[in-house]
This record gives C-alpha cells, structure tokens and sequence, in this order.
C-alpha cells in the first residue's frame, strides 16, 4: 500500500471569502446595466451578491468558494451531485464502473457534448484533462492545486514541496465515448470526487491557444495566463463573458449548445459586495437577486421582509486547530484533551451559531459512513480539566489562540465571538490565553499553516462530497504543520479505510475504526456544526442548496 505524504498546504476552506487577486484581470466588463430597470436583475438577467473576488477561472488552481461558485456555472465534471444532495448522479459521464480492486475507472461519456469553443468532448479530451493535471509542474504545479495533492497525490514529477507517490497512472480514449482512468492504487474517494469543482473538464484546444499551464511566480505570488483570467472554456450552461475587477462584477451569458436543460436566464451576473450587511440592504433595494451566508441574526428580518431564507443541510465543521509544535505542552495528550473538558460547546452551539447548531464530539458528519457513537468523548466538564493539567504539569499553561477576521463562514459566522466565548471557557479552567487576531486573507492562513507560530486557532471545513475520507482524511490522513503531529498509527488507518473501495462495509468499520483512534488521541477539538443559508428575493425560484455549496443557477427563475 503506497503511503500519501505530500508535503503540501492543506486547503484551509471550500466556501466563503477568496483571496486577494494575485494578477490583475484585462478583461473588460460590459455594464450590468440593463433595459430592464437599471440594476441588471430584469426577468432576463440574475444578480448574486458575492462576498469576494475571484482568483482565476481555471478550475484546477483554485479551491474557495467564490470562485467555485462562478466555476461550476461554466464548466461541467464527469460526475455530478444530485441537487440538495450528496448523491453522486450521472454529469458529462453517464455510466463508471471500477475495475476489481478498484485502480481501474472506465467511463461511458455523454454523446454530442461541445466544449463553448465548439469543439467537442470526448474521451481523448477527458485524458487530456488528466494528463494535463498530471504532468503539472513548475509554479503551475505549486500554484493552488490543492485538491489535485489531496485526491492524486504527487504528480509525474514532482518539485518544489510536493513529495507524494502519484496516484495516477494513465488515461486511456478506448474510443470517442469511452475513457479507461488507471491508477496505481484504488481511492476511496472515488467515484465522489470525480464530481469536485476542480477536476472540471476544460477545452483542450482552449487551453492550448491560451498558454494555460504558464502560471509565473515572485515569492508567495502567482500570476495566471490568458486561459485563466480571459477565456475559460468549459462544456455549463452558461459561458464566460467578462470580468471587471474595478467594477466588481462577473457576467455570464446563456450556453445556448448546453447538453442539458438550459439556463432560465439569458444572463448571470456575479456582484461582489464583500460586507455581509451591505449585502443585505443591496436584496432589500432589489438590486441583487440573492446572496450567500445571511447572517443568522437577520433570517427572521429577511423573511418578514419577503425574502426567503435557503437554509442548507448540514455538512461542515468547526474546530480548535491544536498545533503540537507551538508549544511542547500541547504533545501530552492529557493537555489536550483537558482543552476540550474546558469548552462548553453546547452553549457555544446555542448562543453563538445559528438555528439548528449542534455540538460535535467527532470530526465525521452523522449522516456519513464513518461516524460512530464509539468515539472517545471528552464532555464539557472544567474540573475535569482542571485534574487533567495538573496530572501533566501544566497548571500554568498559556496558549497562544489565534483567531480570523475580516471573514465569514458557514460554520463561523462570528469568528471573533466564538473565539471570545471558546477563550473564556478555557480561562475558566486555569488556562492563560493570549489572543491573536488576524486578517483572514492578512495573514491569517499562512500564520496556522506555520509550525510553531500558533499554540491554537479556529478553522472549519464544508465538506466536498459524501465520503468521511473527506473529513478525518483530509485533515489527519498525513503529517500537516496546521496540528504539527506524527502519528503512523492514524496514518495507516486512514489510509486502509481510504484503500476499501469495493467493499462499502469494510470501508464503514475501517473509518469507525480510524475516528476512535482520532478521538483518543486528540489532535484537534470538533466544536459545533451548523446549517448555512442562502437568501433570495420573494420571486426567485429553482435555487436548490446544496450541503456541498455545489448551487446551480441554470435552473433558477425570477417572478
């Protein structure tokens, strides 16, 4: 069994904020302004307010929310969710079937599909796709491809902090409508990850005229070509138009070759309005048809309003990092599990999350293969606390907590009031706390990636398909400076439960297995889960949230 260690950044987050612009964009944006009263949200056309800009519109170098929101109405994947779900559905593949040990996928590939430069997809497109990923290198390959580190490993040659085996072997066009995907060992992440925004299928002939892979670098910053930034070339239903940086505004135009059911709308126009409260007032003045992560203050308002309040299952979590190597006391597994004994994370659920929060003694959704009630639980108890730092002398502890600002998510919608009530809990347990606040996208995701520059800190995570790989793997499956652990044990538990493809019952047990050694030995603390919502206006209809964030806007209509 080949054991993952890419030395890679682990993506912090799916949804909320993008980061800062590493190039400026050239492309230049028609006004939204419309015949149809001024503000571009006319029958014809639909406005979302977004909370940041994006990084490019290459699929494979991002992974936040934002853009992907964008992304995902341009571009299509093999395999898609079903909508509201995590169900895997038929997308650009309508049939995939593993071979027995699960290293082999063939795909039976829709017919009659073209890319937006009216160039066909096929299965010698598909392995383009995936060679293209595979051979990545250079600052392409540095440059954000974090999904492609977490789901294939290291790629054909790896450079630079990518170390891992590759788990791609080879792509193979058996004819048009057929691609054969060989890998060097089975992944239980598959066929669900098939489906992520990343691995969507770009035009071959696109991404060769527009230099896709001459990504540039100086220092921490990356530049992107003209594929990313001007023309990206997908099969969605609606097509790229322009982007205008200075404007704030993304728009979208209706794919009138789509393969499936059109889009409602002629036009989709992203509006970045980065403060949620402005946000907000931009739905009341019926200037924006809707917008992302309402804050939970405000959904009744909203709804005494006329708007209506999407709320999402629930598929995500947040949790106190613990970083190992910020200060040596946090290595005695007493230290931390008398952290969590100290936080009362019911009352947290309950007077700082939104409607419907909940508490988590694990890091694995309920509703996911892979949870069980067999974890380790370290209920809220501070005299219990208490003894346990006394045990490991450390009566005196002082952590360093560092905790985000200028950012919104899903599972934080108030990072600076969690981090205020988590704070207190732990005082109240004889633990020193020295505060850190720090911009998001300022320094914030850099500094808990760093080994040693924090002690604690808030993080969360939206999950990206149905699969507790996705959750305890992505976040444990290997050494991360994030939590600054070695653990073989964990490791290898994880990767067997990732090896079970074929067998769903022995992967189930596998992951149950894995999530109670995960909860003995307390690498980091699960908090509290919460459902997220989506507001739109009083006639806004077809809009489905999705527990992925994976929102689709083709079917979308306005009254």
């Amino acid at each position: 069994m080949l054991q993952k260690r890419v030395a890679r950044t682990r993506r912090i987050a799916l949804i909320g904020l993008a980061g800062a612009l590493a190039v400026s964009m050239s492309a230049c944006a028609e006004s939204e302004r419309d015949g149809s009263g001024g503000d571009g949200s006319g029958g014809d056309t639909l406005v979302f307010g977004a909370a940041g800009n994006p990084k490019n519109f290459d699929p494979i170098f991002n992974d936040d929310g934002e853009t992907f929101r964008v992304i995902r109405q341009m571009y299509d994947t093999l395999v898609s969710y079903k909508p509201g779900s995590a169900e895997v559905v038929p997308g650009l593949a309508t049939k995939w079937v593993p071979n027995e040990d699960g290293t082999s996928w063939t795909f039976t590939l829709r017919e009659g599909v073209k890319f937006h430069d009216g160039t066909p997809f096929n299965a010698e497109a598909v392995c383009f796709n995936f060679d293209r990923w595979h051979n990545m290198s250079g600052a392409a390959a540095q440059s954000q491809m974090i999904y492609y580190g977490d789901v294939f490993g290291g790629f054909a040659k790896n450079e630079g902090d990518a170390t891992g085996d590759p788990l791609y072997k080879s792509c193979e066009a058996t004819d048009e409508t057929t691609a054969v995907l060989n890998l060097n060992e089975p992944k239980g992440a598959f066929p669900d990850a098939f489906g992520l925004a990343a691995f969507s299928m770009s035009s071959p002939e696109a991404l060769e005229q527009y230099n896709a892979d001459e990504v540039t670098q100086s220092g921490d910053s990356f530049s992107y070509p003209a594929y990313a930034n001007e023309h990206p070339t997908g099969t969605g239903a609606y097509k790229f138009e322009s982007y205008d940086p200075s404007q704030g505004t993304i728009t979208l135009v209706r794919n009138e070759e789509y393969w499936g059911e059109k889009a409602k709308t002629a036009k989709l126009i992203f509006r970045i309005i980065p403060d949620e409260n402005a946000r907000k007032q931009e739905l009341a003045a019926g200037t924006i048809d809707g917008y992302d992560l309402p804050n939970p203050a405000d959904y009744q308002s909203l709804r005494d309003s006329g708007a209506q309040v999407l709320v999402r299952p629930v598929n995500n979590i947040l949790y106190l990092g613990i970083n190992q190597e910020g200060n040596p006391k946090l290595k005695d597994v007493r230290v931390r599990k008398a952290i969590e004994h100290a936080i009362n994370k019911k009352q947290l659920a309950q007077n700082k999350l939104p409607e419907g929060a909940t508490a988590r003694d694990q890091f694995v959704p309920k509703d996911l293969n892979g949870y069980t009630d067999a974890v380790e639980k370290h209920e809220y108890d501070p005299d219990k606390a208490k003894q346990l730092l006394a045990e490991a002398g450390a009566e005196n502890l002082t952590l360093k907590f560092y905790i985000p600002t200028e950012v919104t998510r899903p599972y934080m919608p108030n990072p600076q009031e969690i981090g205020g009530a988590v704070s207190d809990d732990l005082k109240a347990a004889g633990i020193k706390v020295q505060l850190v606040p720090r911009p998001w996208n300022g320094g914030y995701k850099d500094d808990v990636q760093k080994l040693g520059k924090h002690d604690i800190h808030l993080l969360g995570w939206t999950g990206d398909y149905g699969d507790p790989g996705n959750f305890i793997g992505t976040f444990f499956g290997r050494e991360k400076a994030e939590f600054g652990f070695d653990n073989p044990e964990i490791f290898t538990a994880l990767s067997e439960a990732d090896a079970k493809v074929t067998d769903p019952e022995a992967k189930k047990a596998a992951y149950e297995e894995a999530a109670v050694k995960i909860s003995k030995f307390v690498p980091a603390v699960p908090l509290t889960s919460s459902p997220p919502a989506i507001a739109v206006k009083e006639g806004v209809q077809g809009l489905v949230p999705s527990p992925l964030t994976d929102e689709r806007f083709h079917t979308v209509t306005k009254g």
